[in-house]
């Protein structure tokens, strides 16, 4: 080989090198900017939670005969069936209009409420759902149910609902107990999340959210969710 050749190959050699470096560079600084700003995201979103207290418990049950749905108050005037996913955006607009409300039907026992936690949306619903019936089991499914939704991020499977922003949500809203943090860790209610699943079949629910008043299934008319007309079908009946 001669020295003109030599000095071809490790010029080659050198800028192939060059060009692997600056293409590395390039993948990493993507890496941990994607990181970064996830973490940044994730952090705006639990300001949200600042400020978030937890009012009176309220019990809740599972009942086997209604698709071992989380029964809120039972034997009031008036029963409300929700079907939620927990990454569900249709659902977050759902209780951004009418959370409030349902939260005061509770409150006052004015109206019966079955939880139905769905999880077909990925493991992060399953997760999510999961920790959401840990929190009924400490009293507390309307406050963690609410601060998922205050935080819920605008991608599906983004992987803002891993055990650990769960269990941050709940110490936010002031739900520190050792018994949730375990349920979450250790998916302690993963039997009921998949009751829950499996019980769409029965109820011919194929979406959420999906609202039913006294067993009818309720049908908005507007396009958007009208907390008027929501109140006026439950007072209705």
């Amino acid at each position: 080989m001669s020295k003109q050749a030599k000095a071809t190959s490790g010029g080659d050699h050198f800028t192939r090198w060059l060009v692997i470096g600056m293409v590395a560079l390039v993948v990493i600084t993507g890496v941990v900017f994607s990181i970064i700003s996830s973490s940044t995201k994730a952090n705006e979103s639990f300001t949200a939670l600042k400020g978030f207290t937890l009012g009176q418990p309220v019990a809740a049950t599972v009942d086997v005969s209604q698709g071992s749905g989380l029964v809120l108050n039972p034997g009031a005037p008036v029963k409300i069936d929700i079907w939620e996913d927990p990454q569900c955006p249709i659902c977050r607009l759902f209780e951004e209009a009418n959370g409030e409300y349902i939260e005061e039907l509770v409150r006052t026992k004015k109206a019966t409420l079955v939880y139905h936690v769905l999880s077909f949306l990925g493991d992060e619903s399953v997760r999510a759902a999961n920790a959401s019936m840990c929190s009924a089991d400490e009293g507390h499914y309307l406050e963690f149910n609410k601060a998922l939704y205050l935080v819920q991020p605008v991608q599906e499977n983004s992987g803002f609902f891993s055990s650990e922003n769960l269990i941050k949500i709940g110490d936010y809203i002031g739900l520190k107990s050792k018994s949730f943090i375990d349920c979450v860790n250790n998916g302690g209610r993963a039997d009921l999340v998949k009751a829950h699943a499996d019980s769409m079949d029965k109820y011919k629910v194929t979406g959420t959210p999906t609202v039913f008043i006294n067993d009818k299934l309720w049908v908005r008319k507007s396009n958007a969710f009208d907390p008027v007309e929501f109140r006026l079908a439950v007072e209705a009946g």
